[in-house]
């Protein structure tokens, strides 16, 4: 019979895994020698009973236990426990910020190593299994040695690493992140030494930037071969690349974004890709190797599977580096736009990463919602806001010349300056004010200005350098003829193009040319001729003829006043000097409804002027408007004078308090022909000069002697004219509210014929008739606040949607 009891002891001492997963625990790694005559005695009672197959199995099956049970809770062990800080795993979501924030990542270096060298030599034990069963099973023995599942390649590492990874712990990755990060210090050290400039005094008494010990002190070498040996067991163990790989890309994605922010955030005049890219090959990729071969001796070293393990790492590091980057460059583009040109790399550099990524959705919605934050509310001014609009339009159409993103980025700008009641005013300001502005610089370009419908034949012109629209956009957000129309448009037609009237912008213009004309009647011309040919380059000749005309009035002016002046029959008697400036009504915008009544006497030269012009001009004559234009006035009273310049009311006003001392409102409002409110308004001016005094309600009195008020004596001739900066012109609506008068006698007759209609019926009746007569264009808006005020008048009645004369 067979002594079971001492052939187990025989099995023991050669596969001693087999005492259960306790003993395992406390045998040695390295077993002691095994006799070939307990080989030979084991292998002849197993062939015996028939079972060398079972035995393998059971074995197999002991080992799978033993690393279930024993190997992996024993590693896991390590990292129980207060290895990472639950605060911080509770509110940082990103495992690279939490390996940024841990207070002692040295500490989980140590633990780290320690765990993989426990492991590393149960493991070493584990594989002594392996050639032990295959010098049990012998040679001789063909189908057990064939069916023996530990006798397979990588067998033990794979079940290994399927126990691992089955146990695994959420904090481990942070673990494995801080012994790397660790690692990623101390080989970067030689580069953070070539970059920083320290005295050798002080350098002596600085900490190491590898392992922070003192200099003396550095135990750099030390750190890094413990590092590499770890290395060399993780890859022994098959568990480099599955155990450490998650935390790897997080990490490398970590220093990746903090080495973007510390070389590229807010430098915008020159490129950084090239760099970035070198970073790339000569510091992460070259770190990772590192970890790959670095143990490996020159005889071992496998240089055909290191490259394709570091490739996969670096594919998808390169496209994340990318991505950050151009991420960080759209979160900065509202100054790029602002530093435009000098911005141009930086646009250079977002096109090359756009074209690897497609970002143009992020680049849309980032770069609206800046736009929107920073420029669009009521804080910032108009003329601020409109140089954005001109900023933007360069920068994005340099970074993408098919007008998609563009008009999608300015579509908000161009909705808020419609909004804006002085965006019209301020761009005419802006093309033609004083100083270098982008849109005068635009300006004198001196291209036409080209209209949406005529882009169309030209679209392929230029077939070579053609684009088509770019690829991600919803087709839902834009219009396509308009994107293939902003692909033409030059900046000054995409300002005009917030109205899309180029009738509107030439109104205003003629308004404000009036303006100045009328303001400095001695001015120079030169500028505004010069203004005035380059807009009619943009817009045509037919929409500036009556600038020209309003141009040679003034020119005419000059003349007519030198030969007035020049008579010596007007001069005499004259009271005081008249220089006029005679305009052709038609030519000119509408005057603002205003009257002034001149004194009798004033009057009366007036009358000696209007004789010389009819004596001169012969079958023509003067309609003069009073209430616009500077007089030059002398002020005496009591020991004071005063000399100043103001506008015709105020001179009247004063003119009348020679005469009498005190006036009330009414009687003064009567004589003048100015409204009350008007009149109280202009009193004011002399209120705050210390010549009027309000003494009861309605009733204001001269004032002889010089009171607390007098230090406004000395106020400037600027100042003065400050005093009265209105515009003498209509305003462009109510210049359009008089277009639209023309059509209220036909509303009248429809309304009379029909007792009742709806805006929109009587919108396409005006419009037929428009059509017909080559009237004034119109919008059903601008109509309905047109029928509105005739219903606040009592012209009209609404009710139940329809429009009827009141009765």
């Amino acid at each position: 019979m067979c002594d079971f009891g001492a052939l187990w002891q025989d099995v023991l001492k050669i596969f001693p895994v087999l005492g259960g997963v306790n003993t395992f625990s406390q045998i040695p790694g390295a077993a002691e020698p095994v006799e070939d005559t307990l080989y030979e005695n084991v292998r002849r009672h197993l062939q015996q009973v028939g079972s060398i197959e079972t035995f393998a199995a059971i074995l197999d099956l002991e080992i799978q236990s033993v690393i279930r049970n024993v190997l992996a809770p024993k590693f896991w062990k390590h990292f129980h426990g207060d290895s990472v800080p639950t605060d911080l795993q509770s509110c940082i979501k990103d495992q690279a910020l939490i390996i940024e924030a841990l207070p002692d990542k040295n500490k989980l270096f140590s633990q780290f190593i320690d765990a993989i060298n426990e492991l590393y030599f149960s493991f070493n034990s584990l594989m002594q299994v392996k050639p032990r069963l295959a010098h049990l099973i012998g040679t001789e023995n063909s189908s057990a040695l064939n069916s023996a599942k530990l006798l397979h390649e990588d067998s033990i590492k794979s079940y290994l690493r399927d126990s691992l990874l089955s146990q695994l712990p959420p904090a481990f990755s942070v673990v494995v992140g801080a012994f790397y990060w660790v690692h990623f210090k101390l080989y970067t050290k030689a580069s953070h030494l070539a970059l920083t400039t320290v005295d050798s005094e002080v350098f002596d008494e600085l900490l190491c930037v590898g392992c922070n010990f003192d200099v003396e002190q550095c135990c750099c070498l030390r750190l890094t071969e413990m590092v590499n040996k770890t290395n060399m067991k993780l890859f022994e163990m098959n568990l480099i690349d599955r155990l450490t790989g998650s935390a790897l890309t997080s990490l490398i994605k970590l220093k990746i974004k903090e080495h973007i922010n510390d070389t590229c955030q807010g430098i915008f005049d020159r490129s950084h890709l090239k760099q970035l890219e070198k970073w790339l090959a000569d510091v992460i990729m070259t770190w990772l190797k590192s970890i790959f071969t670095e143990w490996q001796t020159k005889d071992n070293a496998k240089e055909a599977e290191v490259p394709a393990s570091v490739q996969s790492f670096k594919v998808k590091l390169t496209y994340y580096m990318y991505e950050t980057f151009a991420q960080s460059v759209i979160g900065q583009f509202f100054s790029i736009i602002i530093d435009y040109p000098d911005s141009i790399p930086a646009i250079d550099d977002l096109k090359i990463c756009m074209e690897k990524i497609d970002m143009r959705v992020y680049l849309t919605e980032s770069l609206r919602s800046s736009l929107e934050a920073r420029i669009l509310h009521p804080g910032v001014n108009t003329m601020d806001i409109l140089t954005g609009y001109v900023a933007a339009i360069k920068a994005i159409r340099h970074l993408d010349q098919s007008g998609v993103i563009l008009e999608m980025v300015t579509a908000p700008i161009k909705d808020y300056l419609r909004k804006r009641s002085d965006t019209v005013r301020r761009v005419v300001t802006g093309l033609t004010e004083e100083g270098p502005t982008d849109l005068s610089e635009e300006l004198a370009k001196g291209e036409s200005i080209k209209d949406g419908k005529d882009s169309g034949p030209d679209e392929f012109s230029n077939w070579e350098n053609w684009e088509p629209d770019p690829f991600g956009i919803d087709a839902n957000l834009m219009k396509y003829n308009s994107s293939k129309i902003m692909r033409s448009a030059d900046i000054i037609s995409m300002v005009v193009d917030i109205y899309g009237s180029k009738e509107l912008f030439m109104t205003e213009y003629r308004n404000l040319m009036a303006d100045r004309l009328l303001a400095h009647l001695d001015f120079n011309s030169e500028k505004e001729i010069r203004n005035l040919e380059l807009l009619k380059i943009r817009f045509g000749e037919s929409l500036l003829h009556s600038c020209e005309v309003m141009l040679k009035d003034v020119t005419d002016s000059k003349r007519i006043n030198a030969h007035i002046h020049g008579d010596g029959n007007v001069n005499e008697n004259q009271l005081f000097d008249i220089s006029s400036l005679i305009i052709s009504a038609q030519f000119w915008p509408s005057f603002n409804k205003e009257s002034l009544q001149l004194p009798e006497e004033i009057e009366n030269e007036f009358k000696k002027y209007t004789k010389a012009y009819e004596g001169y001009k012969g079958n023509r004559t003067l309609n003069w408007r009073t209430v616009t234009g500077r007089v030059n006035i002398v002020i005496e009273i009591g020991d004071r004078t005063l000399d100043m310049v103001v506008s015709p009311t105020l001179a009247v006003i004063i003119y009348h308090f020679q005469n009498k001392s005190e006036w009330a409102i009414e009687e003064l409002s009567s004589i003048t022909k100015v409204p009350a409110s008007a009149l109280r308004r202009r009193i004011s001016f002399w209120q705050n000069h210390g010549l009027i005094s309000e003494t009861s309600p309605g009733v204001f009195t001269l004032l002889e002697k010089e009171t607390e008020k007098s230090q406004f004596e000395e106020m400037s001739l600027a100042e003065a004219d400050e005093e009265d900066l209105e515009s003498a012109m209509a305003s462009a609506s109510d210049q359009r509210e008089e277009e639209l008068q023309v059509f209220w006698s036909y509303i009248v007759g429809m309304l009379t014929n029909l007792d009742s209609m709806p805006i929109d019926r009587i919108h396409q009746m005006l419009k037929l008739f428009a059509s017909h007569s080559g009237g004034v264009e119109f919008t059903q808006d601008e109509l309905k606040h047109f029928l509105q005020r005739k219903v606040r008048e009592h012209k009209l009645l609404f009710s139940g949607g329809v429009y009827q004369l009141a009765k």
